[in-house]
């Protein structure tokens, strides 16, 4: 999984860019606008299995911004896991910036939709803050974006020790990223490019911060 370290240069980050900029251009064209709108009906359709709305909620809070800050700081307790902890922080925080810029650039408005399933015991995050107003935006999400990052991160830290089963970390972006369209706070589309867009840029800053020297410092 260390290969997913990239630089702008790379194929890799090539194809993903390529592929964001073209689903951003449909959205920004409502191209995709149908088919979103039929995913979230039928999401809205859904719901009202109390056991699973319920999983949902959790789902979609533990991809809050708060418990990664709080995560990322046990990092910083131990002097071989700050540049992990700096790296994580870094791609986080910048994913959630740049994902916050992009909403208000495409506008694709939240979908407005009321939950028919059980009332949900907390209100539901919302995607962190827009720049320029409400948070009234949702392409990308910032939760699959920040998740993303997440998982890639600590995916790469924990590549050496378990070359397979470090993609399981890719399991928690993907479960935000349902329950984010199941409570109906984001389109499909919103999310497939918040991922794309969290390993982007937590590639980059992983390869620029040489998040590979974990492993250097692990073997001495």
């Amino acid at each position: 999984m260390q290969q997913w370290a990239f630089d702008i240069r790379s194929k890799k980050f090539f194809l993903l860019f390529v592929i964001f900029i073209i689903i951003t251009t449909l959205v920004y064209a409502k191209i995709t606008k149908p088919m979103d709108d039929a995913v979230i009906n039928y999401a809205q359709s859904i719901g009202g299995n109390s056991s699973l709305d319920l999983t949902m909620q959790i789902l979609t809070e533990i991809g809050s911004l708060f418990y990664m800050i709080i995560f990322t700081m046990g990092l910083f307790i131990k002097k071989r896991t700050r540049r992990l902890g700096l790296i994580l922080i870094l791609s986080i925080l910048a994913g959630t910036i740049v994902s916050a810029y992009i909403k208000e650039s495409v506008g694709q408005e939240r979908p407005n939709l009321d939950f028919k399933g059980r009332p949900f015991p907390i209100p539901l995050e919302k995607d962190t803050f827009s720049f320029f107003g409400a948070d009234t935006n949702s392409f990308p999400s910032g939760h699959a974006t920040r998740t993303s990052a997440f998982g890639l991160v600590i995916g790469i830290a924990l590549s050496k020790r378990f070359p397979k089963g470090c993609y399981l970390l890719f399991i928690y972006p993907l479960l935000v990223s349902v329950s984010r369209v199941y409570v109906l706070q984001h389109y499909p589309t919103d999310v497939i490019c918040g991922i794309i867009l969290g390993v982007l840029v937590s590639g980059i800053i992983s390869k620029k911060l040489k998040l590979h020297l974990i492993f250097e410092k692990s073997e001495t």
